[in-house]
């Protein structure tokens, strides 16, 4: 695998990925969930199958009640699939203990939340290590690396302010970076943009942008047609299916950045 495991967790998993000449970030198999309120049994998923390659950038959407947040739960290891395979490499997140799972999600996934989920007390620099704290990997080296990524998403000059002293999209950009740490499989973005106004949500998706065209792979769930845009690939849910799964122009994509530039534009003009 392309991600080191220092933990032996890809040997004790290890099952036949589907085979494929290219290489994926993620593989989904006839994936269900089925969750059980009172006496009622609720499917959220009904056997959903795609993948996602390695430099990919997807966006995942549909409406309330399509399974795109139980999606979303499954492709972090928040949960393991009632039925079906859901791949992270060649291990089977369906084969794994939960203990295998919170490993999964600290080395191989990078998350990135609406909400930032920033802890208070820490710096930019120490809110960027948190995933290597839990690794007890703190070293100097490691530093240097969370530094390297706070600059990477322009927040050089903000190495020691706490969240507290830094705006939304300030704070997105640290949550960007941590999500870097690791060097995941994929980042993972719940709504990275649903708090923030359309000059730093141009802001945020650059960065996406930029990350993907060095070839790191983004997952981002949204409701915004016009972040979705943005993406390679737009994956749509209903009721618990896959509803489509198209591509999306470079006319396409170019046409949501100049809307949004448009968006910026306006919003500057009635400041």
């Amino acid at each position: 695998m392309s991600n080191g495991d220092p933990n032996g967790l890809a040997n004790q998993s290890r099952v036949a990925a589907p085979a494929d000449s290219r290489v994926f970030a993620t593989s989904i198999r006839d994936l269900t969930k089925e969750y059980v309120l009172k006496s009622e049994t609720v499917k959220a998923l009904r056997g959903v199958s795609f993948d996602v390659q390695e430099g990919d950038y997807v966006a995942i959407m549909g409406p309330s009640g399509s399974g795109k947040s139980t999606l979303l739960n499954l492709l972090g290891c928040l949960d393991k699939p009632t039925s079906g395979s859901l791949y992270l490499g060649d291990d089977d997140i369906a084969e794994m203990t939960d203990d295998q799972l919170a490993e999964i999600r600290s080395r191989r996934i990078g998350f990135v939340f609406q909400s930032y989920n920033l802890i208070q007390q820490l710096s930019v620099v120490e809110n960027i290590q948190v995933p290597l704290y839990y690794q007890g990997k703190l070293g100097a080296d490691e530093k240097r690396r969370a530094v390297e990524l706070a600059e990477r998403v322009g927040l050089g000059d903000r190495l020691s302010h706490r969240p507290a002293q830094l705006s939304g999209g300030q704070q997105q950009r640290v949550a960007i970076a941590r999500s870097l740490v690791n060097d995941p499989f994929f980042v993972l973005a719940d709504e990275p943009t649903g708090n923030l106004d359309s000059a730093t949500t141009y802001e945020i998706l650059a960065i996406f942008d930029e990350l993907n065209s060095d070839g790191r792979t983004i997952i981002i769930v949204t409701h915004e047609d016009d972040v979705a845009d943005r993406a390679k690939r737009i994956v749509l849910l209903k009721d618990g299916m896959l509803h489509s799964d198209e591509k999306v122009s470079e006319e396409r994509r170019d046409a949501a950045r100049l809307a949004q530039q448009q968006a910026v534009k306006e919003l500057l003009a009635k400041q």
